[in-house]
């Protein structure tokens, strides 16, 4: 996986690329752990991922958790088969999707 990411202030940008699963979970986790202090704006953008695995879910969790005590999280552009997992495992009524 490949994680693109854009700072503007205190927005951050992160376009996920590839898939997002057991092997590159640890990835983004790095990213959620190290370069959220401050940042109260956290779009993802999901229109190249292609994939995701519970690993990836968890991190999207503690993303989540993360971003409602410090500002907002957003996920864009999501592709039918990573919403029907969302919806699946209930993440779609937690998340801010916006399609």
């Amino acid at each position: 996986m490949e994680i693109q990411k854009e700072l503007q202030g205190n927005k951050l940008n992160i376009s996920l690329i590839g898939r997002l699963d057991a092997v590159t979970a640890s990835q983004l986790d790095k990213v959620i752990q190290t370069e959220l202090t401050g940042i109260e704006e956290l779009n993802f953008d999901f229109s190249k991922l292609t994939f995701v695995a519970s690993a990836g879910l968890r991190i999207l969790l503690v993303a989540q958790k993360r971003m409602n005590k410090q500002g907002s999280m957003k996920i864009h552009h999501v592709n039918d088969d990573v919403m029907e997992v969302f919806e699946m495992t209930g993440f779609s009524n937690f998340l801010d999707i916006e399609n």
